[in-house]
């Protein structure tokens, strides 16, 4: 129960945002989502006892954002350099003897990358005509996907996926996750959709999967080399805001750049 209804109030909020919300106020949900999540990511990753550390972090990782959504011109690129320098600013600041500097910095650039450059195309995904019913696709993708590859990897789950990184992944659970995943978007894209593109959504949907799991895996790896069990707990029995954001991260660029390759 813990995990069920945190689970249906997010999807539904979500979906409610999505329907009516505006592009302004996808923003700042964002903007609150991915600042969680830097937060988590600075107390896994950059084991510091001082409280402002994770804030400080989580700030310069909004800044992608916040150059996509206030200073167009500049775009996200202006905002991960913006960071990456203060970044460097920072690490050379706090250089002291006896403490890893080059580490810190390479820390600190990972949880850029994945939060903040990731994370940001959300918001330049919901700008794009029709972006509002793409982060829908993307997101049933990405859960039907998990769904179906935890149900069938329990039911026909024999061969191990990455037994090192996550010992319960099994190559039968991906392999039904892949299915479901292009199902779900067969559905939604039919519904959302006025005109479904069906060989790029069949191809798109087997894709984001693939990488979807890449992005748990990923999380994975983050969490057991910092000893970590949940990225936090706001979310209740499904942990913390990267916990469920882990696939969607990775998957949001891919869609993104594809439907800018896409004809018309």
């Amino acid at each position: 129960m813990n995990r069920l209804l945190p689970g249906i109030a997010l999807a539904f909020c979500w979906l409610l945002l999505l329907l009516k919300g505006s592009i302004a106020l996808f923003a700042m949900v964002l903007l609150v989502g991915l600042s969680i999540g830097a937060y988590e990511y600075a107390k896994m990753a950059l084991f510091s006892e001082c409280l402002l550390q994770p804030f400080f972090f989580a700030i310069l990782v909004l800044l992608p954002l916040l150059s996509v959504f206030f200073v167009p011109q500049l775009g996200i690129g202006g905002g991960i350099f913006c960071a990456f320098l203060l970044f460097a600013f920072w690490t050379l600041a706090t250089y002291r003897e006896g403490f890893d500097s080059y580490a810190f910095f390479c820390r600190c650039g990972l949880g850029l990358l994945w939060v903040g450059f990731l994370g940001t195309h959300l918001m330049l995904l919901r700008e794009l005509p029709q972006g509002n019913a793409w982060l829908l696709i993307l997101t049933g993708i990405t859960a039907g996907s998990d769904s179906g590859a935890y149900y069938c990897g329990r039911a026909f789950g024999r061969h191990k996926l990455s037994p090192l990184i996550s010992p319960n992944k099994t190559v039968e659970g991906a392999m039904g996750g892949v299915v479901t995943g292009i199902i779900v978007a067969a559905i939604l894209a039919t519904l959302l959709l006025p005109v479904v593109p069906w060989g790029f959504l069949v191809v798109v949907a087997f894709v984001l999967t693939v990488v979807g799991i890449c992005g748990d895996l990923v999380e994975s790896v983050i969490k057991r080399a910092t000893g970590t069990k949940d990225s936090g707990a706001i979310l209740g029995g499904h942990g913390g805001i990267l916990d469920r954001a882990d696939s969607i991260l990775f998957a949001a660029p891919i869609i993104y750049y594809s439907l800018l390759l896409l004809p018309g």
